[in-house]
């Protein structure tokens, strides 16, 4: 999954990704096992509330470098085509 992020739109932390849960833009979220808890539970409260299916990837580093960016990411989510 982490090459369809690479690929396809995306947004990147906290903020954006609640949003465009919200806004029923998120098809699939990614969080990071290794980021801090209470960074990523509420996100995945919130993709539970919404029906957004979450996958959980080992490390930040990962997840930042499957979105194209040089620093860690906790949170991301690949939008709707």
């Amino acid at each position: 999954m982490l090459t369809q992020l690479k690929q396809g739109a995306k947004v990147v932390g906290v903020k954006q990704t609640k949003r465009a849960v919200h806004d029923g833009k998120a098809a699939l979220v990614f969080l990071a096992q290794d980021a801090d808890p209470r960074v990523t539970e509420p996100v995945e409260q919130m993709c539970a509330e919404c029906s957004v299916p979450v996958e959980w990837v080992p490390l930040m580093k990962e997840l930042g470098s499957a979105c194209g960016i040089a620093v860690p990411s906790a949170v991301a989510a690949l939008l709707r085509t």
